[in-house]
């Protein structure tokens, strides 16, 4: 018993003198804004998931999906990794930056849904007309 509560207390100990002293991390220079923080964690989301779909595709065009990313909004993989390592350090300020991004995919998502809706409602439609079209010609034809 004595044993476990000296362990206990080391470990109280460390975590707290480890922690201890963690300065925020310098501005970077070419720190990203919020906004674009958030558009390329977005765009890295689409991509992470497309590639685990088209994997094979997006390596026959030779396409690197992160690097594609970077490349679209300019900037390199040492920028993306020094804003995010500063925007990290504020838990409130990161956490908001990616409930944002979880919006920005929510959004995505019921939007193409109802493309995706409309789309079948017009091809329903189609088939009908298509099909009424068939009945007629039978009809006719007897």
């Amino acid at each position: 018993m004595l044993k476990q509560n000296i362990v206990i207390y080391i470990f109280i100990t460390l975590l707290f003198v480890s922690c201890y002293g963690i300065d925020r991390p310098k501005k970077p220079e070419n720190l990203m804004s919020k906004d674009k923080m958030v558009d390329v964690l977005v765009e890295l989301a689409l991509v992470s998931s497309a590639k685990g779909i088209n994997k094979r595709e997006l390596e026959n065009k030779g396409i690197v999906p992160d690097t594609f990313v970077y490349k679209k909004h300019k900037i390199d993989s040492t920028i993306f990794a020094n804003s995010n390592n500063y925007y990290a350090y504020d838990i409130d300020e990161y956490s908001q930056i990616y409930k944002d991004v979880r919006d920005s995919l929510e959004s995505l998502r019921t939007f193409y849904k109802d493309v995706e809706k409309k789309e079948n409602l017009i091809k329903d439609k189609e088939l009908k007309e298509t099909l009424k079209d068939k009945v007629k010609r039978v009809k006719t034809a007897k």
